[in-house]
C-alpha cells in the first residue's frame, strides 16, 4: 500500500517530516538509556512551541548537544553556554539549554544510583507499554497518573522542564504509551510488536 493511502494519526497532516516521524518512530518501544535520554532533552526543548519546531531542528540539536553524551553536556562551560545561545540552529532559550545542562548531571547520578536509566523510567509503565484504544483526538488527556508520577520523581531527583505534560508527550513519543489511534495502520503494528 502506498504511503499517501496508509490510513494514520491525523496530527502530522501532510507535512512530511511529521508523517515520517509518525511512521517510523512515534510510539515505538525504546529502551537505549541514550536515547530515552535525547527524547527527554528535546521534549522539555519543546515547552511552549509544536513538537514540529524541534523535530525539525533534531540535527542541529545532536550536534549542539554534543551529540547528547551526557558526561559532556554535564561539564558545559560558560563559554559553551553562550555558543549555544548563538546557535540559530537551536531554541535559543537560556532556561531550557541551562536545563539541559542540569538534566544530564541528574541523569548521571540517576544512572550512578539506580545502574540503568531505562528500566528506571519504564518502572512507570510496569516495565510494559500501555495500549489505548482511541477513536479520536478528543479526549486524549494531556497528563495521565503515570505521568504525573514520573515528572514527580524526576524534578525530585533534579530534573526541569519535566512537568506531567512533558512527561506523557515523552511516554506517548518512546513507546511507553501506544496512543496511535485505533484505526491507524501503526497502532496494531506497535501493539504487536509489544506482545
Amino acid at each position: 500500500m502506498s504511503d499517501s493511502m496508509k490510513i494514520r494519526c491525523s496530527w502530522p497532516k501532510n507535512d512530511r517530516t511529521y508523517i515520517q516521524y509518525h511512521d517510523r518512530e512515534w510510539g515505538v518501544p525504546v529502551y537505549d538509556d541514550r536515547e530515552l535520554f535525547e527524547k527527554l532533552i528535546l521534549d522539555g526543548a519543546q515547552a511552549g512551541l509544536s513538537w514540529i519546531t524541534i523535530l525539525k531542528r533534531q540535527a542541529n540539536y545532536k550536534k549542539a548537544y554534543d551529540q547528547f553524551n551526557p558526561l559532556k553536556m554535564a561539564n558545559w562551560t560558560d563559554q559553551k553556554i553562550e555558543t549555544l545561545l548563538n546557535d540559530s540552529g537551536i531554541i535559543r532559550n537560556r532556561l531550557k539549554i541551562l536545563a539541559a545542562k542540569k538534566n544530564a548531571r541528574a541523569y548521571l547520578d540517576l544512572v550512578q544510583e539506580k545502574g540503568n536509566f531505562s528500566e528506571f523510567i519504564w518502572s512507570f509503565v510496569d516495565q510494559e507499554p500501555i495500549t489505548n484504544s482511541r477513536k479520536s483526538w478528543e479526549g486524549t488527556p494531556a497528563t495521565t497518573k503515570e505521568s504525573e508520577r514520573m515528572s514527580k520523581e524526576l524534578k525530585a531527583r533534579g530534573f526541569q522542564f519535566v512537568g506531567p505534560t512533558i512527561c506523557y508527550a515523552f511516554m506517548q513519543a518512546v513507546g511507553m504509551v501506544n496512543d496511535h489511534l485505533v484505526s491507524c495502520f501503526r497502532y496494531d503494528e506497535i501493539r504487536e510488536s509489544a506482545l
